[in-house]
């Protein structure tokens, strides 16, 4: 059932959902060169010298703008600096030299409106920042609302069970997610050139924005990368706006998962809601969305390393590594570095660690777990619970196998630095991530590069290399786990195996730890933030250097807009056009698909109307055409419904069975075709038609279908794959061709399609010397592009083709009508201006059909 929705939102102003006042004026563009400023008017600058001299530009797009900001207490004046630990900041170091970027986003303090206008000036000019300046009433509801009490726990797998536990769907709230999405999308087309700028989206904060970006420019170069996991379908499908949020996703370019695992929940989304397959193409994975390929890029992001290695060099960090030392000395340090958040799993770490104690007692007094709690990201009952119970079970640890001079847990419940958490990871034997769902934790990366540089050990070394080991126990729940292949994973929930996991890293044998730590290495120093920066803009560059190559239009209204790309070449076929040529030639040849062409899909009864049957009556009696109905549908049933056209022409079954006019009979198109395939082919489609719930089996007299539109998409997807390639094997040397469509395998003998029954069509027209000079062929679906595909290689030099695709969609049609309306309104002009004579005789091609087949 589809989703309630606000289809016209787009077009609303966010002033009239939530009262939002606009920002004091439109900020300037940001120069592209001297002088110039982009997106002015193409009449004030010349466009080939603008473009010619413009940087390489990249616009990073984010909640949060990548600053520090202070007042000043002396002028009150807001002062700003690079955040240097923000992973946008960073990610800079991927991109070339020349390249300029442009961040835009939240500020993290309200400014006064008074203050707005020096602020976005400032910000420009000096940063390359562009603020949004979100309300703060806006940004409540955005931001605290939807984002983190809605968004957020459905992404980690909470559903809105029960109201005490997290909130349930609010629309007020999604007006505001809206709102919010909508005045991102003004300021970046306040300073972005689509037509030579990328544009780079970053999470499930900003996931409407592309539909935004694609409705004012259609060409947009879009990029998307979700930092957060992604559910899987039957999770996400709760969600009310879920349509719109996912033809968000559809309108970017290119979309990043750190998993594979994130990345299959989004295209088993796409293909039970939306019907989308998806395929690999040249390794990379592609899903066609209206023409368009939509890429899928899977790689997690790293960390830096220079900002990391210059904070273990410091002197401050050296000191609190022998602080560290000194008070530890002697005992197995185990480390965990978590925000305190229901999905980090503290409590089930704390359980495991007092488990491991009560089963290992030699452990006790040689071991210690420092936890150091960042601040909570939002705040709530479930935070408060989680940190209630988490200091419950530490105490009650500390109580029972603590003493006067050993304190087994050891947390630091405060805000803590960069060289002091460095300086724990250097000292620690083993460190322990045990989220329950995560996105990515890069605490694991830091932990390892950290041992690799620490301090100490290169200071008791003299210098010389030492020996490096770390040992990781990772949840397997965690974005980084698939990338840590010698981490010890585990199940969070299960607490015994964690505490075995545990002890398994501390007693490990150095020459292992060794080996597992460098391996680790090997992988953080090269994958780093800059490696991965500069992997998904190389993939945005290639997913969006085809746009000026298609012909695009944007269809759809509000958040289901979306954009149709097509071939330059592709148009819609003009009635006055084509009569006109038709009026003009000598011989005609008319071929007509019937479903989707000349009666709509939805109609449940699929009779031909009267209208219709006077108009085909009308085309098949004019001597100078000849006019074929080609369907995949029965001999039987396209005989019964078309049974008043006495002159018309029908190829049944894709060309299987051909009969010239009512008054002949039916014909194989094939003549002694060998069916016996069918007797291996059949008990195979029936044990896959068992083994798949909703599938179904149709003997036609031409071959067998197996359908499994009524079956679960993925399930079924999955066993048609595997029923092509068995089908294949087994049938290799048999005269019959294996064949996957839309939610269909079909088994039909080699040499029969619409393509090959046209070719023969036309063969025997023009071997009587009446070769046409007026062909028509018009169809909706796969089979039907056989046909535009033999037209082209088989009446090339023929003056007037018309090969019509039904709807705007790719195909290998020239041309396109919207819909059967508009076929039926055609073939009504066409109608009218022939010249039909009915006859008595046989069809004048029949004798020469029969030599042919």
């Amino acid at each position: 059932m589809a989703s309630k929705s606000y289809a016209n939102i787009l077009d609303l102003d966010p002033d009239k959902l939530l009262d939002i006042p606009q920002t004091p004026r439109a900020l300037p563009r940001v120069l592209t060169m001297p002088g110039i400023i982009a997106g002015v008017d193409e009449n004030d600058v010349d466009s080939d010298k603008t473009s010619s001299g413009c940087r390489e530009r990249k616009i990073i797009v984010a909640n949060m703008l990548p600053l520090h900001i202070q007042r000043d207490p002396d002028t009150l004046k807001l002062t700003f600096s690079f955040d240097e630990d923000s992973l946008l900041w960073q990610l800079k170091d991927g991109f070339s030299a020349e390249s300029e970027v442009v961040y835009i986003g939240s500020l993290k303090v309200e400014v006064d409106a008074t203050e707005q206008e020096e602020v976005a000036q400032k910000l420009l000019e000096e940063y390359n920042c562009v603020p949004t300046f979100l309300p703060q009433d806006l940004h409540k509801k955005y931001y605290g609302g939807f984002c983190k009490h809605q968004l957020w726990p459905l992404f980690h797998y909470m559903l809105p069970m029960c109201p005490d536990h997290t909130d349930r769907f609010d629309r007020v709230l999604w007006k505001a997610y809206v709102s919010a999405n909508k005045i991102f999308a003004d300021k970046v087309m306040e300073v972005a050139n689509p037509d030579d700028d990328y544009i780079w989206v970053h999470d499930y904060h900003l996931m409407i924005l592309p539909t935004f970006l694609r409705n004012r420019c259609n060409l947009v170069k879009l990029g998307f990368f979700l930092h957060s996991p992604f559910p899987s379908s039957e999770i996400y499908r709760t969600l009310p706006v879920r349509d719109e949020i996912l033809k968000g996703l559809l309108n970017c370019d290119l979309i990043g998962f750190h998993t594979f695992d994130y990345a299959r929940h989004f295209l088993s989304c796409c293909s039970r809601m939306m019907g989308l397959d998806y395929e690999s193409k040249r390794g990379h994975i592609g899903l066609d969305y209206f023409g368009r390929t939509v890429y899928i890029k899977i790689l997690p992001v790293g960390i830096h390393m220079g900002r990391l290695e210059s904070v273990l060099k410091l002197p401050i960090t050296l000191r609190k590594v022998k602080e560290i030392a000194k008070r530890f000395k002697g005992k197995k340090i185990i480390v965990g570095v978590d925000d305190m958040d229901i999905f980090k799993g503290l409590s089930l770490k704390l359980l495991a660690f007092e488990y491991l104690l009560q089963t290992y007692p030699l452990l006790r007094g040689k071991l210690v777990l420092i936890q150091i709690v960042n601040p909570a990201r939002s705040t709530g009952k479930d935070v408060q619970e989680a940190k209630k119970e988490t200091y419950l079970i530490l105490n009650r640890i500390n109580e029972a196998y603590g003493s006067p001079d050993y304190q087994p847990v050891v947390i630091i419940d405060r805000p803590v630095a960069r060289y002091e958490k460095s300086a724990y990871y250097s000292m620690a034997d083993c460190c322990i991530v045990n989220a329950v769902r995560d996105g990515m934790n890069l605490v694991p990366y830091k932990y390892i590069v950290c041992r690799q540089h620490s301090p100490y050990f290169d200071e008791r070394t003299g210098g010389e290399e030492p020996p490096h080991t770390s040992m990781l126990v990772v949840s397997e729940f965690v974005g980084c786990s698939p990338s840590l292949s010698g981490a010890i994973r585990v199940n969070p929930w299960d607490i015994e195996s964690v505490a075995v996991a545990i002890n398994s890293a501390i007693v490990m044998k150095e020459p292992e730890k060794q080996l597992r730590h460098a391996k680790h290495y090997q992988y953080v120093s090269s994958h780093t933030v800059a490696y991965w920066a500069r992997s998904f803009m190389q993939d945005l560059e290639r997913s969006s250097k085809d746009h000026y190559n298609k012909r695009c239009w944007g269809i759809g209204f509000g958040l289901g807009f979306r954009v149709v790309s097509l071939s330059p070449g592709f148009r819609k076929l003009s009635p006055d056009y084509i009569v006109s040529a038709y009026k003009r030639s000598k011989r005609r040849a008319i071929f007509l698909d019937y479903d989707g062409t000349l009666v709509p899909h939805s109609n449940i009864v699929k009779t031909p109307s009267p209208e219709l049957i006077t108009i085909l009556n009308t085309l098949s009696d004019d001597p100078k055409n000849t006019v074929f109905i080609v369907s995949g549908r029965g001999k039987s049933t396209l005989s019964e419904w078309l049974a008043p056209c006495e002159r018309l022409g029908l190829a049944a079954e894709h060309g299987y069975f051909i009969r010239w006019s009512k008054a002949l009979g039916w014909q194989p198109g094939l003549m002694g075709v060998d069916h016996k395939w069918k007797e291996i082919a059949e008990p195979l489609m029936e044990l896959y038609r068992e083994a798949t719930d909703g599938s179904t089996i149709e003997n036609k007299d031409s071959g067998l279908v197996w359908h499994h539109q009524d079956a679960d998409p993925d399930f079924g997807s999955c066993q048609a794959k595997e029923l092509v390639v068995h089908l294949e094997n087994v049938l290799a040397n048999e005269p019959a061709l294996v064949k996957r469509g839309r939610h269909i395998v079909e088994v039909k003998p080699q040499g029969v399609s619409k393509g090959l029954v046209t070719e023969k069509i036309l063969s025997v027209m023009i071997e009587k010397g009446e070769r046409p000079d007026f062909v028509t062929c018009i169809g909706d679906d796969r089979s039907d592009e056989d046909m535009f595909e033999s037209l082209t290689n088989m009446v090339s030099n023929t003056p007037e083709i018309f090969a019509c695709t039904v709807g705007r969609k790719p195909s290998k049609a020239k041309y396109y009508l919207d819909d059967t309306v508009d076929v039926v309104r055609l073939l009504s002009g066409l109608a009218n201006a022939s010249d039909p004579k009915p006859s008595n005789n046989l069809p004048r091609f029949q004798v020469a059909f029969d030599a042919v087949f």
